[in-house]
């Protein structure tokens, strides 16, 4: 395990921390390897402004409480941590000082695969959510744009091994995206923690 150095970003309305080399590469490769062969993975259909299609990239929930999850029409049902996923948890709670429940696993299989603009701002989150993101895999840009503000943008390149974390108000004012890209990507997974109460 290796803590490195947080990189806050400077952004107004917004508290984001990135943390490259979060996972030690050995420990990142292998937790890759495991869960591309043994998370569950599956494909929902989404409902956005009225059109339901299948969703860009395949996702499982995980949680401690039993309790589901609900976004753009689709309510999961979450398995059981794993002993891996549990052991990366321990690691971002002691980073993040939070004690997380909920663990949003999305696999984006190549460039094609994505994430549409939008907030973290599910009620069953809380008025604040922390959200603490873990990369594996190919490196992906996760952008940023103000709510209020959109000519106001961001990127972070997300590595394999990273931690990403965002708290406060963040939710609030700022949405956020992994786009398609016409590059060929390897498969990414990205490990999203909450707390669902």
């Amino acid at each position: 395990m290796l803590f490195s150095e947080e990189i806050k970003l400077n952004l107004p309305d917004a508290d984001i921390s990135y943390f490259p080399g979060f996972l030690d590469l050995q420990d990142a490769d292998n937790y890759f390897d495991r869960f591309l062969k043994t998370i569950p993975w599956q494909q929902d259909d989404i409902t956005v402004f009225g059109k339901t299609h299948p969703q860009p990239r395949l996702t499982a929930l995980f949680a401690s409480n039993n309790k589901p999850y609900s976004y753009s029409n689709i309510t999961m049902q979450p398995y059981g941590f794993t002993s891996a996923l549990s052991e990366i948890k321990k690691l971002i709670e002691q980073q993040a000082e939070t004690v997380f429940t909920t663990c949003l696993a999305n696999l984006y299989r190549d460039g094609q695969d994505s994430n549409g603009w939008h907030a973290d701002n599910e009620k069953e989150l809380g008025i604040n959510p922390i959200i603490a993101s873990v990369t594996l895999g190919a490196p992906r840009y996760f952008n940023l744009k103000h709510k209020d503000n959109p000519k106001l943008k961001h990127k972070v390149l997300l590595e394999h091994g990273s931690l990403l974390l965002m708290k406060g108000e963040t939710q609030h004012h700022w949405l956020h995206q992994i786009a398609k890209t016409k590059r060929v990507i390897k498969p990414r997974i990205n490990l999203t923690f909450r707390v669902i109460k």
